[in-house]
């Protein structure tokens, strides 16, 4: 994979992840659309978009879920896992287009994993 496709692929997976938190924080912390993220939920974006900027497996990783080294500190991957099982079954109705998109590429990388895992085991 390039450059440009891993940081295009950055930049969805931190879109993704902006727009999950905003629609925490708006449901959450009661912050208007047009006034971006309360003063925590920056900070934790701000978090996951700089562990996405170091990340040494972008080009054959999908989604951090996916990962096999958790690179967050403990209390933010508490706090991206609430933020996460929050606003995964909503964005359906707030970003159909990215929650599909997300949903369909995780359950490819899944498929992906379990076929490794199946032939190591055959080995």
């Amino acid at each position: 994979m390039e450059q440009k496709q891993i940081a295009d692929k950055r930049d969805k997976e931190k879109a993704v992840v902006y727009e999950m938190i905003a629609l925490y924080c708006r449901k959450n912390h009661g912050t208007k659309k047009q006034d971006g993220l309360c003063k925590d939920c920056r900070a934790i974006y701000d978090y996951a978009a700089m562990r996405t900027d170091k990340c040494p497996f972008m080009e054959t990783k999908t989604f951090c879920s996916n990962c096999k080294v958790h690179c967050y500190k403990p209390e933010m991957r508490e706090k991206i896992r609430e933020i996460m099982r929050f606003s995964g079954p909503r964005m359906l109705f707030y970003h159909p287009v990215l929650a599909i998109s997300h949903l369909k590429e995780d359950l490819k990388e899944k498929r992906n994993l379990k076929k490794e895992d199946d032939k190591k085991i055959k080995s």
